[in-house]
């Protein structure tokens, strides 16, 4: 697995980036060769944060952790990801049997008192597209006091999402053609 590491307001250093890859190299048995993560460390009111995405040829595993000790919060956020890995074991064996980026075997199988829900869809809903900038789709979207807004985005002619992060502030998805 190939870690990149980087802080944020948040200084890095030799110890904790060899915890950080010791900690996520106990994945390395979920995995294939191709797998890359990526470690942002930053400091938010008063609190360490780690945010880690692990990229295995698509499939994306994300755990986010804000806590007062960031060794602490290494821990939860490992954690975190390996109940993610072996909760959607089933689901990923469905989609990427013949992907050797994912290793079943070393999946534990979830002991689970109820039946698993089944995925539905509860309502559909269809809407017009029309072109707008971004500004004007945050506008819509505040507006319709709604956390998204899909829209055609003007400037590039594409679909684009709009959405509000946490802490008031804003985030913009475009596709990659």
């Amino acid at each position: 697995m190939k870690i990149t590491i980087t802080g944020k307001n948040f200084r890095t250093y030799g110890k904790l980036n060899e915890t950080i890859e010791k900690k996520l190299g106990k994945l390395d048995k979920y995995f294939g060769d191709d797998i890359t993560g990526t470690v942002v460390l930053s400091h938010e009111r008063g609190k360490d944060k780690i945010e880690i995405t692990l990229n295995a040829k698509g499939t994306l595993f994300r755990a986010e952790e804000l806590t007062d000790d960031i060794y602490e919060g290494i821990d939860l956020a490992v954690d975190k990801l390996a109940n993610q890995i072996t909760k959607f074991r089933g689901k990923l064996r469905k989609r990427y049997n013949d992907n050797k980026a994912l290793k079943f075997e070393f999946m534990e199988e979830q002991e689970i008192d109820e039946e698993e829900p089944e995925t539905t869809v509860v309502r559909e809903k269809s809407f017009d597209l029309r072109p707008m900038d971004v500004e004007e789709a945050i506008l819509e979207m505040e507006m319709l006091e709604h956390d998204f807004f899909v829209f055609m985005n003007a400037d590039t002619d594409s679909v684009a999402v709009v959405y509000k992060r946490k802490g008031g502030k804003y985030g913009l998805l475009e596709p990659r053609y």
